[in-house]
C-alpha cells in the first residue's frame, strides 16, 4: 500500500533540507535535491515502518495546501522563494522487504572442536550471530 505525506523541502547552504510537518517534524536532508528526495523517502519508509513494528497508528497526511512551508522553515534563515512543499510516496512493505527486512549470507571460519559442540546443542549459528553483532555495536 502506497502512503504519502508532504514534505517541505529548504534549500540551504549545504543542500536540502527536508521536514515533514504532519510526522512530528521528522527531517533528514540531503546535498542535492536528488539525494533528498531518495533520503526522504528513506526517512519516510523508516518511520512508518517503526510506527507499524510498534503497533502505533501513523498521523493522517495533510493536503499539500494545507502546509506553509514558511511556517515549517521559521527557525531557519532562508528566503521563502528557495523552499516548496512537495508529495512524498512509498510503499512500506515493499521498502521494507528490499531494505530494513533483507537478509545476506556470511560464511565464516569456527574450528572445528566448537561447530560440533554448538550442533550437538541444536544452537542457531545464525541467531547467535546475530545476537553478538547487536551486543557489539550496542542496539537491540
Amino acid at each position: 500500500m502506497l502512503s504519502a505525506y508532504p514534505a517541505c523541502f529548504i534549500k540551504e547552504d549545504n543542500g536540502y533540507s527536508v521536514i515533514f510537518p504532519d510526522l512530528n517534524d521528522l527531517a533528514t536532508c540531503g546535498q542535492t535535491l536528488d539525494e533528498a528526495l531518495a533520503m526522504a523517502v528513506d526517512c519516510l519508509a523508516g518511520y512508518l515502518y517503526w510506527l507499524q513494528k510498534d503497533g502505533e497508528t501513523a498521523p493522517a497526511a495533510s493536503s499539500m495546501e494545507q502546509i506553509d512551508p514558511a511556517a515549517v522553515a521559521e527557525d531557519l534563515e532562508v528566503s521563502s522563494e528557495e523552499m516548496f512543499v512537495n508529495i512524498v510516496t512509498v510503499d512500506v512493505a515493499e521498502y521494507a522487504k528490499a531494505n530494513f527486512e533483507k537478509s545476506v549470507k556470511k560464511t565464516l571460519t569456527i574450528p572445528a572442536w566448537l561447530n560440533k559442540a554448538a550442533l550437538e546443542r541444536d544452537i542457531n549459528f545464525s541467531q547467535v550471530l546475530q545476537d553478538a553483532l547487536k551486543a557489539q555495536i550496542q542496539i537491540n
